[in-house]
């Protein structure tokens, strides 16, 4: 299996430094400072990272357990939201929060919200956050 690999520069002090990351890609790149990760300045940061992340697995794993199950979405949306907060010994990031709506002919939600549960434990992504942050979902079919 592959490995994936990112880099990332940061340039002076916490407040006043700047950074910048890239992906081996090339397909994602961003610059990030102490505004655009604990305020609401210009820039990217890491939990937009780890959302995008997230958002991205989760949305493939539900679509491969939607179509397993013979029921294969036409589309599927994951908003991911993750926070980053104060916490004992510096910051955390301690919520993702994922939102998705489906389009699923022929199935019911029962098993829709079955198979979306399982694919929140069970995307690698997922499986990487467990035990460290909470993660909840909300799921709708449309």
């Amino acid at each position: 299996m592959p490995t994936r690999k990112a880099t990332a520069t940061w340039e002076g002090g916490l407040k006043n430094g700047k950074g910048s990351f890239k992906g081996e890609s090339g397909a994602i790149g961003a610059q990030y400072n102490f505004s655009s990760r604990f305020e609401s300045g210009a820039g990217s940061n890491p939990e937009e990272l780890l959302a995008a992340a997230e958002a991205a697995c989760f949305t493939m794993a539900l679509a491969s357990g939607l179509e397993k199950n013979g029921t294969p979405a036409t589309k599927v949306e994951t908003t991911a939201a993750a926070t980053i907060q104060a916490v004992p010994g510096g910051f955390g990031i301690t919520t993702m929060k994922l939102n998705v709506q489906a389009t699923v002919p022929k199935i019911d939600k029962v098993k829709f919200d079955q198979i979306a549960q399982e694919t929140k434990e069970g995307c690698p992504v997922s499986k990487a956050l467990k035990g460290n942050v909470d993660l909840q979902l909300e799921a709708r079919l449309v």
